[in-house]
């Protein structure tokens, strides 16, 4: 599941977090603090609960609690004074209370053989690097390859400056180009094709 927590999200499949489409750095401790206050929102929980959560058999000063508190907060962009997802109960532990919403979906996939990536509204970047969300495992992509955009119903691919080149076709893609559902593509050697959901995207083909 991801969720959106303002300009990050929270991708729980994945056990990361995102600012874009971009990895951003969180401590393996502060993930799993983040990830247990989403998942018990709005509920408050005490430092014992999430201590035996955290640390199940050792013991830890509030101190070491309060820095994945603070580490998050600088992620999420906010402060003890100015909270707007983590709030500290005085005295007793810590709840989530900021808006936590599903990534909107846009219905649009890539396929390859057995394989997909599901395309989310806005900017999915396509590569080898295995903290993106179109991440495709072959030695021929680049790291970051390619970006599909998918906004306002029309869904456009673009070449991010791979060694191997994009395909749109038989055409290298050089410029942004509108995708339509059936498209094939290829990145490097890897040959994918273009899926849409019935009624997802405009029937106007524009680039944006």
């Amino acid at each position: 599941m991801r969720l959106e927590l303002g300009s990050v999200t929270l991708d729980t499949d994945r056990h990361q977090v995102f600012r874009g489409d971009q990895p951003a750095h969180l401590s393996k401790k502060a993930y799993q603090l983040l990830d247990l206050l989403v998942e018990n929102r709005p509920r408050a929980m005490s430092k014992d609960e999430i201590q035996r959560a955290l640390w199940p058999d050792t013991f830890v000063s509030d101190t070491s609690l309060t820095t994945l508190v603070n580490e998050i907060r600088t992620l999420l962009e906010e402060s003890a004074r100015e909270p707007r997802f983590i709030r500290t109960v005085h005295g007793f532990g810590y709840a989530f209370e900021g808006v936590a919403s599903p990534s909107p979906v846009s219905g649009c996939r890539l396929v390859w053989g057995e394989h997909e990536v599901l395309l989310e509204e806005g900017e999915n970047v396509l590569g080898r690097d295995p903290g993106t969300r179109g991440s495709i495992p072959d030695a021929s992509i680049s790291r970051h390859h390619a970006q599909i955009t998918i906004r306002d119903g029309v869904a456009t691919l673009e070449d991010l400056r791979s060694k191997n080149g994009t395909f749109l076709g038989d055409e290298r893609v050089t410029s942004p180009v509108a995708l339509s559902d059936g498209d094939a593509i290829r990145l490097g050697l890897v040959h994918l094709t273009f899926r849409a959901a019935p009624g997802s995207l405009s029937t106007t083909k524009t680039v944006r």
